[in-house]
């Protein structure tokens, strides 16, 4: 009897696994077949980067504020929030493929398996969390041969908060797509969310310089959770800790999570609410 346990046991944990790989496949099978997912994804930072940063090099640089032990130029200073617009829009992406997989009803095959809910929304977060990094790597990589001033050892030391503010954003979208009920109007939303979050945080400029210009902007800067993904991204780069950004990204990520667990809850979530049902 112990040993049948014990074997249905292994069996159990062997499920997982594969049910996580076979998630990430997907994941990676639908990045690689959407090539100009890739591209779209590279193209929005590198024109901030090739155009707004050299057209702003000469009128606007960063004086020496933390995590910075010099005066750094225009171009360094956006990279960190420019690197955290590639996981926003990815974020999104991807919720927006769940919003489509939910009408084309394979959603329903996914989620009438017999693994647990959040055990199947974390695997896609996760997946979709790797997918970003990977682009996030592209990104720096072209960042880098264009002269962009980064530690050579930039893109280890960042690689837990990229995994950190990958999640975060990749649960906000999943919240977010768990409330739409329809592909046509999730577009509107994704606009409302991701312009806002990154134009009202430090991701294109200091929070100090924004204080001195409106008070009330500074305030709904502070109050982003966007600006604590990019300012732990910014010290991670020169290998240091934002602790209250830690803490920020940390909380909302949980946050946002459990929200979409409980939103694709089908007992009490958002789907039945809006007749989604078990899709």
């Amino acid at each position: 009897m112990s040993a049948s346990a014990t074997a249905s046991s292994g069996l159990s944990r062997g499920g997982y696994l594969i049910c996580l790989r076979g998630i990430m496949w997907r994941e990676a099978l639908r990045f690689v077949h959407q090539r100009e997912r890739f591209v779209s994804a590279l193209v929005r930072p590198l024109v901030w980067l090739f155009i707004f940063a050299a057209g702003f090099r000469q009128i606007l640089g960063v004086s020496i504020i933390p995590p910075y032990d010099t005066y750094v130029l225009y171009e360094v200073y956006v990279t960190p929030g420019l690197i955290a617009m590639i996981q926003l829009f990815n974020g999104m992406q991807s919720s927006l493929s769940m919003v489509y997989d939910r009408e084309m009803g394979n959603m329903r095959m996914l989620l009438v398996s017999p693994f647990p809910r959040w055990f199947l929304l974390i695997s896609k977060l996760l997946a979709s969390t790797a997918v970003s990094i990977l682009q996030v790597a592209a990104f720096m990589l072209v960042a880098y041969f264009w002269g962009v001033d980064l530690p050579p050892w930039s893109f280890v030391s960042v690689l837990p908060a990229l995994v950190l503010v990958g999640l975060m954003l990749g649960a906000l979208g999943m919240l977010l797509s768990s409330a739409i009920k329809q592909l046509e109007n999730f577009a509107g939303v994704m606009n409302f969310v991701i312009f806002p979050m990154f134009f009202a945080s430090s991701a294109l400029y200091p929070l100090w310089l924004v204080q001195q210009s409106s008070p009330v902007v500074y305030f709904i800067c502070r109050l982003n959770p966007f600006t604590y993904g990019v300012e732990l991204i910014r010290f991670a780069l020169y290998g240091k800790l934002d602790v209250v950004a830690l803490a920020v990204v940390v909380g909302m990520t949980t946050l946002f999570l459990v929200g979409a667990i409980l939103a694709y809850d089908p007992a009490r979530g958002l789907l039945v609410r809006r007749g989604g049902g078990s899709g």
